[in-house]
């Protein structure tokens, strides 16, 4: 086993994640990735953090699961935890060789039994005790995710655009660009941990591990540092970026700016930019997902008999037949003139608004007149008060 195991694959089941039976063929978790990924994806739902988090979790399962080596090593540690193993602890709360509980039917003669004996349950179980591991280098702390906020246009939100976004905060050195090491110079490996992070220490009948008190935890010591950040990586600075707005982004939706957080201590990665974007509401136009909205106002005599009228749209005016007989409040479907979305648009829906003139002509009302008087049926003699 290597350092790719971690603690949740105690936790997670990546086949029920995927939906597929653990006897699962390769082409069938791969089939079953591919639906449930394109479902989640956040261009699919964009400002949907549920879908979001959604699709990282079905990534996570497929990274492991669509790696045969991988697959073997979570199978085993799955195995292992059903047992009684795993994050958990051992079972009956003892552990190896300590004569309460430990590994089933214990080790020949109750021997004393380091971690690293064991092979791979030494890389396994030595991030769960102590400091994190007995063999290879402990990965440095991943630096803070960052989140600003623009606001764009409705129009723009539409065409897609580009807009500046500045963030004043800790930085990668720019002298250092982040080793914090003076120029011309390099951080050396620990000499203490070798560069692990961590050092092995003594606990009665078996061997844990512990941060290195000599790098703490970094694996690297800079013996010049820079004399800009004083050897930590970073600075506080202004940083500016030109954030590309895909075409057809929702009100509230996130993207993503990978490696432009702040940069983690000791070396570590950087953290992610987080961008959400703000749409500014439109004078007429309203949204439902890739679909547009539109409440479309109409006189009494083109809903009474009939019409063609304009509707605008993202694109310029387009004519739309209005039946004869038309109530108001009816809603009418006009195909592709929405919102762009990940393939094609989205629609126009047109709702009929029926508007009651305020104020009419002395011809008007003539004509009013005399079309009330030829109405023959009461609206409201379904309600039973008039005849």
């Amino acid at each position: 086993m290597n350092g790719d195991v971690r603690r949740e694959w105690f936790e997670k089941d990546y086949y029920q994640v995927l939906g597929v039976p653990k006897n699962a063929s390769a082409t069938e978790i791969k089939k079953a990735y591919r639906k449930l990924a394109q479902q989640n994806h956040p261009d699919t739902n964009p400002g949907n953090e549920e879908a979001e988090d959604r699709f990282k979790e079905i990534s996570a399962a497929y990274d492991v699961l669509g790696d045969q080596d991988k697959r073997t090593q979570y199978d085993q540690v799955r195995e292992m935890a059903s047992s009684g193993f795993g994050a958990g602890g051992f079972p009956g709360g003892g552990f190896p060789g300590g004569g309460s509980g430990g590994f089933p039917g214990g080790f020949p003669g109750g021997q004393r039994v380091r971690f690293e004996d064991v092979g791979d349950l030494g890389d396994l179980f030595g991030g769960l005790f102590g400091g994190g591991g007995g063999r290879g280098a402990q990965r440095p702390t991943r630096g803070t995710d960052l989140e600003t906020t623009v606001t764009v246009g409705f129009d723009e939100a539409m065409s897609g655009t580009t807009v500046p976004v500045r963030i004043q905060g800790p930085a990668p050195c720019e002298t250092c660009h982040g080793s914090g090491a003076a120029p011309g110079t390099s951080p050396i490996t620990c000499p203490t941990c070798g560069g692990s992070g961590a050092v092995a220490v003594n606990q009665g009948p078996f061997q844990m591990s512990q941060t290195c008190p000599n790098c703490h935890g970094s694996g690297r010591i800079v013996e010049t540092p820079c004399p800009t950040c004083g050897g930590t990586g970073s600075q506080r600075r202004t940083r500016r970026f030109q954030v590309k707005i895909p075409a057809g982004v929702q009100d509230g939706a996130r993207i993503k700016l990978a490696g432009r957080g702040e940069p983690g201590p000791a070396g570590g990665q950087a953290g992610d930019l987080y961008v959400r974007v703000r749409v500014r509401a439109h004078a007429f136009f309203g949204r439902k997902g890739p679909d547009l909205t539109l409440d479309l106002p109409v006189t009494y005599a083109e809903a009474a008999l009939g019409a063609e009228v304009k509707v605008p749209t993202l694109n310029g005016p387009v004519t739309m037949k209005v039946p004869a007989g038309t109530p108001n409040g009816k809603t009418f479907r006009l195909k592709g003139k929405g919102a762009p979305k990940r393939s094609g648009r989205g629609d126009l829906l047109v709702t009929a608004r029926i508007e009651v003139p305020r104020k009419l002509s002395k011809p008007e009302k003539e004509l009013l007149k005399q079309l009330r008087e030829t109405e023959k049926e009461s609206p409201r003699r379904r309600l039973g008060v008039d005849a």
